[in-house]
């Protein structure tokens, strides 16, 4: 049996210290960390952040989150408390952001639903982040419809975020919207801050679910195959493409993917987008997640945003799998909500409704529904779509 030596317990530590330190003089573009992709869709890669890029993506973010009238704003009297783990992209860089601003910070450690709604009522919390898969937990826990969160602002980002989720919670007053970032951008990119006033509850959470508006010192293009932008009209799709003083130079000792993610100049984050003139970008897919039903792409984000709607749907994550005639076949892997029952039959009829009104391809008549226990995710909560195609490829 092996030990695990401690230091000693983290306030006794904190007591017991000196209260200056001489911070040592060093080139800014020394390395600051080094950690590995959640692996979500190919193999974990190494990415890393100098000092410099860390304290230029905190102002970037203090420029975003601080400035707006109020929707969404981060300011002084906050309290803060991160809902996503330390490990995954510095907790998406926010502590520093509220290390900055001398916030209030509250740190959760295990993520139980009653715990953290009794910590954001008991501590007063006022600003979070989390993925949709935690944001359900809570919502779903008894605990949640006793809980005032009406001074609660939380970033959605990991995944797409629900707009059923989302407006469930900005009807019970919360201020939700999406944030987007990867483990390569250190994170943060865009943020879905609503500008506009008189806008209809329809309007309003379709802005606070789109992926947003690219941050102050952020080039984002949707561009073609040849790295040219598509017209910003809200359908014409393409990647999302990147520069910014604070994205990872490369991947840490693999000089051919490091070349691949920075071809032509630009980060490639191969998420399949589109943008408005209003300046919103909306991603619709991942590329190694877009499923090609007999030559037509279909949005597996979209399908599933529309199963979601269903009253019997917990969660839902659709994957393509290999099939010898249409290339590719969607599969619906569902959870139910307990003691709710909805077959197979009644979802494609759910699903067709869209399909009736042109929302979605006709293609998606051949999606098939497989009710399952759990969704399988990664150490972070999001749907670990490259785990699923392997299992159920499988069977």
């Amino acid at each position: 049996m092996t030990t695990i030596s401690f230091a000693g317990e983290y306030e006794e530590l904190l007591g017991n210290a000196a209260d200056h330190y001489d911070f040592p003089d060093f080139d800014e573009n020394t390395r600051a960390t080094t950690f590995y992709t959640t692996g979500t869709t190919g193999m974990p890669k190494g990415v890393y952040f100098s000092h410099r890029q860390l304290v230029l993506h905190t102002l970037g973010v203090l420029a975003a989150l601080g400035t707006t009238a109020s929707q969404g704003r981060l300011h002084q009297q906050d309290v803060y408390m991160p809902i996503t783990p330390m490990f995954h992209v510095h907790a998406w860089g926010l502590p520093y952001v509220a290390t900055a601003l001398g916030l209030k910070q509250v740190y959760p450690g295990k993520y139980a639903p009653d715990m953290l709604l009794k910590l954001l009522a008991k501590e007063k919390v006022t600003f979070s982040h989390c993925v949709p898969t935690i944001l359900h937990l809570l919502m779903s826990h008894p605990l949640f419809e006793q809980t005032d969160l009406s001074n609660w602002k939380v970033i959605i980002g990991g995944a797409a975020l629900p707009q059923r989720m989302c407006r469930a919670a900005w009807e019970k007053g919360i201020d939700i919207f999406t944030g987007y970032g990867m483990s390569e951008t250190c994170p943060i990119l865009t943020l879905a801050h609503v500008t506009e006033e008189g806008l209809s509850a329809e309007e309003e959470v379709d802005i606070r679910c789109k992926t947003g508006r690219p941050l102050p010192l952020v080039d984002l293009k949707v561009v073609d195959e040849q790295l040219e932008e598509v017209p910003r009209d809200g359908a014409s799709v393409g990647e999302i493409v990147v520069r910014s003083p604070w994205l990872t130079q490369g991947y840490l000792k693999d000089q051919r993917n490091s070349e691949n993610l920075w071809r032509g100049g630009y980060l490639h984050t191969a998420d399949v987008a589109h943008r408005n003139k209003q300046n919103y970008v909306k991603i619709t897919d991942r590329i190694k997640d877009v499923i090609k039903i007999g030559g037509e792409w279909v949005s597996s984000l979209e399908v599933e945003d529309l199963i979601s709607t269903h009253t019997a749907v917990s969660e839902v994550a659709v994957i393509g799998l290999p099939d010898d005639r249409w290339g590719e076949k969607p599969l619906a892997l569902v959870v139910r909500k307990a003691d709710v029952e909805v077959t197979e039959k009644e979802l494609q009829k759910h699903l067709h409704s869209f399909i009736d009104k042109g929302m979605i391809t006709k293609e998606l008549v051949l999606l098939r529904v497989r009710f399952v226990e759990t969704i399988d995710k990664t150490s972070v909560g999001k749907i670990n779509k490259r785990l699923l195609r392997e299992k159920y490829q499988q069977g």
